[in-house]
Parts: structure tokens; C-alpha cells; sequence
């Protein structure tokens, strides 16, 4: 294993492993904020979040 840190410098490897990690992270943030369900900045209505979070009911027969 210490072998390989002899080919690459550890400082431009933890630089560049973490500019990936964050360009990830972003691109994985504006997909979510991109789809209906998930887009929070949109201004959701109260119906909307109402109609999300309510319960569904079932009807029993009597």
C-alpha cells in the first residue's frame, strides 16, 4: 500500500478525491431540487405539503 503514495502526491490526491466528492454532492443536490417532489425552493402551497404528508384512509365496510 505504501508503494502506491509513492506514484501520487497525497496532497493533490485528498484534493482532488474531495473536488470530486463536492462536484457529486452538488450535481446529486440540483437533480433532487430538479424533480417535483423534492424541490423545496419551488413554494410549495399549503395543499401541496397537506396533500403529501396526509394520511390515507381507508374505508372499512360496515
Amino acid at each position: 500500500m505504501w508503494r502506491i503514495w509513492l506514484l501520487f502526491d497525497p496532497r493533490r490526491a485528498l484534493i482532488a478525491v474531495l473536488a470530486f466528492a463536492f462536484l457529486m454532492v452538488m450535481l446529486m443536490h440540483f437533480i433532487m431540487l430538479s424533480t417535483e417532489r423534492f424541490n423545496f425552493l419551488g413554494g410549495s402551497t399549503a395543499t401541496d405539503t397537506a396533500a403529501i404528508s396526509a394520511p390515507i384512509e381507508t374505508v372499512r365496510p360496515t
